[in-house]
């Protein structure tokens, strides 16, 4: 079995060794992470051709074979060039041409991340050179076949719901559900399925030395692990009908279409089974001119949702424009940032209080 060197490293704020191993299990198992990086060497340099000197001199043959492929993907910021590209250059020359030196024959490479790839990171003249482990990013769970509008990432549906607590204790209800990520991800919490299990392709199956049999055992022992059935409801409702097929058809190549109730409704005709547990919409955010203004009345909609119908419950709402999170009318609980590519969002969470208990109006 391939042993990279042995280096103490904070991936994706886990602290493990630096072996293939952990970073299969961190590629398998991460919900929230979008790419596994492991540190080869951390350099100085303070121009291009000490970028190829540092680099060309590192066993690259140990990596990848003198008949494969490696891509080079990075993160430059630095005065000794002008474009990002020409490091990227650079760093693959210094690769190909030391495994052709020693092999007598050169990698092929390019832009496609579906086999090997490596991150430069170089800023001013500090650098760091990583085996990306994962390849595509880890947002592709390989469920969503069928999008829907503009999707929210599996990745980041994932932090939302985990940033709730929710763990498949009480009842998950999402209304909008567009094409059905955010239901597909609770499933796959609550059951405690690796997000990873359907990816078929990963970079670290393409370094030199990949131990298949590892990998097929560690998938068997994550495929054990997982629950087959849930103690609670997951409802996901949308009004169109586009939008629900799309739901179904993921969440069926997901393996969870059997733990997901979909029904296709206006959001406010969502049913709130008695339990409580978690309500989560992830209305539009009205980005397009004279959108806003359409979308105020659902905002205002969705707190009186959230007041006759969902008392007990917890209630969230993820958005980009916090001045129609205002037509709600209630109270925030908390207010979380996420980003959701460029777009700065929140996630904001209300207290659905059953009884007597009413949610505060806004002042």
């Amino acid at each position: 079995m391939l042993q990279f060197p042995i280096r103490q490293e904070r991936l994706l704020g886990i602290e493990t060794e630096g072996t293939l191993a952990n970073c299969m299990r961190l590629n398998l198992l991460s919900r929230t992470g979008h790419r596994v990086l492991f540190l080869l060497r951390e350099f100085t340099a303070n121009n291009p051709e000490e970028l190829y000197k540092r680099l060309v001199e590192m066993d690259w043959e140990k990596y990848i074979a003198p008949d494969g492929y490696v891509c080079v993907t990075s993160s430059v910021q630095t005065g000794s060039i002008q474009d990002t590209r020409f490091a990227n250059l650079k760093a693959k020359d210094a690769i190909v041409d030391r495994i052709k030196k020693k092999c007598g024959r050169r990698p092929d490479s390019g832009p496609e991340r579906d086999m090997a790839v490596v991150f430069l990171y170089w800023h001013e003249n500090q650098g760091g050179i990583f085996l990306d482990t994962s390849g595509e990013s880890l947002s592709k769970r390989g469920y969503r076949k069928m999008p829907f509008k503009a999707p929210m990432q599996e990745t980041l549906a994932a932090a939302t719901i985990l940033a709730t607590g929710w763990r498949g204790e009480g009842h998950f209800i999402n209304p909008m559900c567009g094409s059905g990520t955010l239901a597909i991800e609770a499933a796959l919490i609550a059951l405690g399925k690796a997000p990873g299990l359907l990816r078929s392709n990963y970079g670290f199956m393409h370094l030199q030395g990949f131990p298949k049999d590892d990998w097929q055992a560690l998938r068997q022992t994550a495929r054990t692990a997982a629950k087959k059935s849930l103690p609670c409801r997951i409802i996901a409702t949308d009004i169109d009908p586009q939008a629900i097929e799309a739901s179904r058809k993921n969440a069926q190549t997901a393996g969870v279409e059997q733990l997901i109730e979909f029904s296709l409704c206006d959001y406010a005709d969502t049913p709130t089974p008695d339990g409580g547990g978690v309500v989560m919409l992830n209305p539009e955010y009205g980005e397009r001119l004279g959108e806003a203004d359409d979308l105020a009345q659902t905002y205002k909609g969705i707190g009186d949702f959230f007041k006759q119908k969902c008392q007990g419950y917890q209630g969230y709402v993820f958005t980009g424009n916090l001045a129609l999170a205002k037509k709600i009318g209630l109270k925030t609980k908390r207010r979380l940032v996420f980003y959701n590519g460029k777009i700065e969002c929140r996630l904001l969470e209300y207290d659905l209080y059953a009884g007597s208990q009413r949610p505060a109006a806004v002042s």
